[in-house]
């Protein structure tokens, strides 16, 4: 999956806000910035291979704010899983 997936997915950003959709069962995949520290994103790939959620590289945590359309950085998103109607 690309960065093209999140502009326009259901999404969610930020290290909080993916950890909480990941333990929810309701990320469908998570993307990290190469460029964050790693003791920030560390827990959440352990707690995304835990979930079974792949996780997928942005380069810059500037990349990742762009694909989301916002105008900083991201160190996380994740696209949400669509409802079953």
């Amino acid at each position: 999956m690309t960065l093209d997936a999140l502009k326009g997915a259901s999404r969610v950003m930020g290290i909080k806000q993916v950890t909480k959709a990941v333990k929810r069962g309701d990320a469908e995949s998570v993307f990290l910035a190469d460029d964050a520290d790693a003791h920030v994103l560390k827990p959440l790939m352990k707690l995304c291979e835990e979930h079974d959620v792949p996780c997928e590289h942005a380069a810059t945590m500037k990349d990742l704010g762009n694909a989301c359309g916002i105008e900083v950085g991201a160190a996380a998103a994740a696209i949400l899983k669509q409802p079953i109607c």
